[in-house]
């Protein structure tokens, strides 16, 4: 690993506070460290390059998910909130598939019956912890502990996803070359063929690392359908006529405007919201599983 160099601060000006160059208050050292930028910060950065042609339509809403924080704690499979959210959220954009539509070479418009999801999965690596992509393949006909299972797999191992592979073979040797990750990007964005790799949705659960309530923005990416997870916290809401404290989510949708407008967009959302506040993918995981295996075979 490269050693940070180690930089003494400037010398402040005698008139304002006379402090020495290498000291601070009470006699702190004041050190600022210069380390290399990770490799894995520079796949994140050409990932947004790609994403700035995206006219991001951004929809901010709360959804009670009692319910379903209820069937989660009951279940005897090991099944996450995340899980549960991408389930949710994979079975409206197959209802929807111009909700996570985009545009190839020719400019015309690409249109995906099955939903592959995106999501990230925080893994250590030299330079630290990193938001590592996992795709999720047919999270629409999969159920809430089988995306549960695959999810911490991947947290255990990095290299049980195709991504943590790539960067533990050509990270280093990818970045060095300049401009090669943000053209590699540039190109999976209008292919049919490489988007079979990256998917069409992303779901980012910002909320499990904090306490209370707050919504997330997502920035610029590949997804023309990205979810951004944030926070849980209790709200008064009218529940058959008397005010009780239930639990509210906030989540936001970002949709490209390139491809989809505000009704069809809404439509999405209103499907999303029953999906959740019903937690209709933790009542019907048994139909679920069938699907599954007819559509397997």
């Amino acid at each position: 690993m490269h050693k940070p160099r180690v930089r003494p601060s400037k010398a402040a000006s005698p008139t304002t506070s006379g402090m020495s160059a290498a000291t601070g208050v009470a006699g702190r050292p004041r050190r600022i460290d210069v380390v290399p930028f990770p490799p894995s910060r520079r796949l994140v950065v050409a990932v947004e390059r790609a994403g700035r042609r995206m006219a991001a339509m951004h929809c901010l809403f709360e959804l009670d998910v009692t319910t379903a924080r209820t069937l989660l704690a009951a279940s005897d499979r090991p099944a996450s909130f995340t899980a549960f959210v991408v389930a949710s959220v994979a079975r409206a954009a197959a209802a929807h598939p111009q909700a996570h539509a985009y545009r190839n070479w020719q400019g015309r418009l690409v249109r995906h019956r099955h939903v592959d999801v995106t999501t990230l999965v925080e893994v250590q690596t030299g330079q630290g912890p990193f938001a590592l992509p996992l795709v999720l393949r047919d999270a629409d006909i999969r159920d809430v502990p089988d995306l549960t299972a695959e999810l911490r797999a991947a947290k255990a191992d990095r290299t049980a996803t195709g991504t943590g592979r790539m960067l533990d073979r050509f990270g280093t040797t990818l970045t060095r070359v300049p401009g090669l990750v943000p053209a590699m990007y540039a190109v999976m964005a209008r292919s049919v063929r490489l988007r079979q790799l990256s998917g069409t949705v992303a779901v980012t659960a910002v909320g499990m690392f904090g306490a209370g309530g707050g919504f997330g923005i997502a920035p610029p990416a590949l997804m023309p359908l990205q979810v951004v997870v944030g926070g849980v916290t209790g709200k008064p809401r009218v529940v058959d006529g008397r005010t009780v404290v239930r639990e509210v989510l906030d989540l936001t949708v970002t949709f490209d405007h390139n491809v989809i407008d505000g009704a069809p967009a809404a439509r999405f959302v209103a499907d999303l919201r029953r999906l959740i506040e019903e937690a209709e993918v933790l009542s019907t995981s048994s139909t679920t599983g069938a699907r599954r295996s007819g559509r397997a075979g």
